[in-house]
């Protein structure tokens, strides 16, 4: 006869059968995994709709930009900065839950602020690369064969194929007088040159654009391709903000003693695999979007 079960057992006090871990700890992992399944499916979304389009925006040309530093070309540069500052704060959680398991108040503090830290970093500089992105003006052969200037949105940008010069030249005696001018002026900002541009004749204005040295020119990119970044690193952003809150009440906490008065740190585990998670995940975002 099978042994009875005893009553008085507390199977969820952790270091026993079923999960040896406590009851917080096991739920914390269950909301990763259904959490991984989320980031899965918009990855897999992005990656059936990407390599089922004819073009794709080259990663080199759309993420070259990097804070104050004018228009030079490092391509994926500020995102690996970006990548390093949350690694890094992976660290620092991993020194802080060290902290706790050894009861040192003050290690955890210190290391859970420097987390803190870096994921308002993080958000920080994903922060400038949405405005860059959105409200940055580009020369773009537009779908009516003329130049004209577009941001990135959802619903269009001007990361699509290379135009040859030819359709440039084409696509210059298509254009309007006004769309040369906002292109002109464009130019003049970028360039750091003092043009007179409301002096300047129509096919002054032409040979401006056209004579531009390094100008790039992309057909209309797909619109998909904005839906699908802002949306699935904007779902990635609002976790990290999500532990960035929940790292501060752990701090608050900390500072407060509720940790020592219960005798252990386990709450600072939890928040520490939900931001390794978050780090995780940013890992996978980082290789399709940027990398691949």
């Amino acid at each position: 006869m099978a042994q009875a079960i005893q009553s008085d057992v507390k199977w969820w006090a952790g270091g026993r059968s079923p999960f040896n871990m406590s009851y917080g700890k096991a739920m914390m992992w269950y909301f990763l995994m259904s959490d991984a399944f989320t980031f899965g499916a918009f990855l897999i979304s992005y990656g059936t709709i990407r390599f089922s389009s004819n073009f794709w925006p080259d990663p080199n040309y759309v993420f070259n930009a990097f804070p104050f530093m004018g228009h030079a070309n490092l391509p994926l540069a500020f995102v690996s900065l970006m990548t390093f500052i949350l690694i890094i704060s992976s660290v620092t959680m991993v020194l802080a839950v060290h902290a706790g398991h050894k009861m040192d108040k003050k290690g955890v503090e210190k290391y859970l602020l420097l987390t803190i830290l870096g994921g308002a970093a993080f958000l920080g500089c994903q922060a400038w690369e949405w405005t860059h992105m959105l409200t940055g003006e580009y020369i773009t052969l537009l779908n009516d064969g003329s130049l004209g200037l577009i941001t990135t949105t959802t619903t269009g940008n001007p990361y699509g194929p290379t135009a040859t010069p030819e359709a440039i030249a084409a696509a210059l005696q298509l254009s309007s007088h006004e769309q040369l001018v906002s292109m002109v002026n464009l130019i003049a900002h970028e360039t750091h040159q003092n043009l007179d541009v409301a002096a300047m004749s129509h096919a002054d204005l032409i040979n401006t654009v056209k004579n531009t040295a390094g100008l790039h020119v992309n057909h209309v990119g797909p619109s998909l391709f904005g839906g699908l970044f802002f949306g699935i690193t904007g779902f990635h952003g609002f976790h990290v903000f999500s532990g960035l809150v929940i790292n501060i009440i752990m701090f608050i906490k900390t500072r407060l003693g509720h940790f020592e008065q219960r005798g252990h740190y386990e709450m600072i585990e939890k928040a520490g695999l939900y931001w390794h998670f978050v780090d995780l995940v940013w890992v996978f975002v980082f290789l399709c979007f940027y990398l691949i």
